[in-house]
């Protein structure tokens, strides 16, 4: 079957539901109940292995309950060993397919892809989990923020809460003078690169720092893991923190409304707001590599979006070399992509992929072979 090329017909319906929050790398998700996903064609290799994003391990625990319960003596054992370390095992032909937070690099790592697939390797983005600029400013129940006046705080350049800047997005709110405590990831972490990309890429130039897995802004006090800044800004008061959504919905803490690249209102984080986002985000690669143009997302213009999310790449050859790991790679996709596996995420912390992005993702994944 190698180099064949059949498309198959979209046989999933799509499904949106609700949101709220991001991307729990570091702790435990919630159960629920799973369903079977209808319209998979199961068999192929009983046992798939997979390899990556940590933050993506809740979603992917859902992904797998889902797969079992549809294909009855198959499964996934899914290692959340880090994005680099899950495309490097990957492209050594020690898994199946990859999580990553980032997509494959042109290059060398597309060199090495094509070698290890024989065929092309395709990034599809499965998982998307938004991130909250998430605060403890006593008094203060409804904080706005733009691009521009949050890169400032987290470079320090904006030292108090009554800062001019602040004030002047937040009309009419009794901000106190009290300094700003930034706190911030102290581990590597894809959240704090998507993050400071963010920043980068909506401020305007006022970041003036760049994007890496390690946080640069050179400002506040670290903490290990999403749990630990989230608890950090619940204890200090008029304290900020970039964290995936859920950990601020279960710390109690605010989260700022943002003023996205076209100005206009502030937008909550809500299902509504993240899912215009990511039906907006620009996909850069070419025909079923759905690699995206990140940018289009923390710059967006379009009313209503939130623009501050993560995606994870499931990374796949088009083309497997033996057809029992491909037909198994596809059915395990297309199960995660089922109405049951979809509305399921929430409860994790992420959000159901809406329904104009998730047909460009099912068509993807139907032509695994």
């Amino acid at each position: 079957m190698r180099y064949q090329r059949r498309v198959a017909a979209i046989g999933l319906i799509a499904a949106s539901a609700l949101v709220l929050s991001a991307c729990g790398s570091d702790e435990n998700a919630g159960g629920g109940g799973v369903s079977a996903a209808p319209g998979v064609t199961c068999g192929g290799k009983p046992d798939l292995r997979s390899s990556g994003s940590s933050a993506q391990n809740n979603a992917m625990t859902r992904f797998v309950a889902t797969y079992q319960q549809t294909c009855q003596g198959q499964t996934l054992n899914y290692t959340p060993s880090g994005s680099g370390a899950g495309r490097n095992e990957f492209l050594g032909g020690q898994t199946d397919f990859a999580g990553s937070d980032s997509a494959l690099k042109d290059g060398d790592e597309t060199t090495r892809a094509q070698a290890r697939c024989a065929s092309p390797a395709w990034n599809l983005p499965l998982v998307f989990g938004p991130v909250a600029i998430a605060y403890n400013v006593p008094g203060v129940t409804d904080l706005v923020l733009d691009g521009p006046t949050a890169a400032r705080v987290f470079n320090g350049q904006i030292t108090t809460w009554n800062d001019p800047a602040i004030a002047a997005l937040n009309p009419g709110k009794q901000l106190p003078a009290a300094p700003i405590v930034v706190n911030f990831r102290s581990d590597e972490s894809g959240t704090t690169e998507n993050f400071q990309k963010y920043l980068v890429a909506a401020s305007n130039g006022a970041y003036g720092k760049e994007a890496a897995q390690t946080f640069n802004g050179g400002v506040g006090a670290g903490a290990r893991g999403s749990q630990g800044v989230a608890d950090a800004t619940k204890n200090t008061p008029n304290s900020v923190t970039y964290v995936e959504s859920s950990f601020a919905q279960r710390g109690g803490l605010g989260m700022a409304q943002i003023i996205n690249s076209g100005g206009g209102q502030p937008v909550p984080l809500t299902t509504e707001s993240v899912a215009t986002a990511i039906n907006n985000v620009q996909i850069s690669g070419q025909g079923n590599n759905l690699t995206l143009n990140l940018n289009s997302l923390y710059q967006t213009s379009a009313p209503g979006a939130y623009p501050i999310a993560l995606a994870t790449y499931e990374i796949v050859c088009s083309n497997y070399a033996d057809d029992p790991t491909g037909q198994a790679v596809r059915a395990f996709l297309q199960t995660a992509l089922s109405p049951g596996a979809q509305q399921a995420l929430p409860d994790a912390g992420y959000v159901p992929l809406p329904d104009q992005f998730k047909q460009r993702v099912t068509t993807a994944v139907n032509a695994i072979q």
